[in-house]
């Protein structure tokens, strides 16, 4: 059985991206959307470190915005390269999960 962590692993990049090309989010934020999108089993470590990831890897921008509720946060947004990474990942992933969907469902037809 696979599990859900494991199959997060390989498209998390793509969700946070996702998430981000709809709005700057800090860490806490961008896991809550991410988790309200569906992902409940995402967890705090691994989108903290694929934020920090994808930033060193010059998909994000990123600046510090003054909380009320503490201290600063560290904000962090799609620039053109996480744009254009968002484009190429999104349709690799839609040609994947096409050809997943398609061999299921001849798995289940047989």
């Amino acid at each position: 059985m696979v599990e859900t962590s494991q199959l997060l692993k390989g498209v998390l990049d793509l969700a946070v991206l996702a998430v981000l090309r709809d709005g700057d989010g800090y860490g806490y934020d961008v896991l809550r959307r991410l988790r309200a999108a569906g992902l409940e089993d995402v967890a705090d470590a691994s989108v903290y470190g694929t934020l920090r990831r994808l930033y060193a890897a010059g998909a994000l921008t990123s600046y510090m915005q003054p909380s009320e509720e503490g201290p600063h946060r560290k904000y962090y947004g799609l620039n053109q390269d996480g744009r254009e990474l968002l484009a190429r990942s999104t349709q690799m992933w839609n040609h994947f999960a096409g050809s997943m969907s398609a061999l299921l469902l001849a798995k289940e037809a047989a």
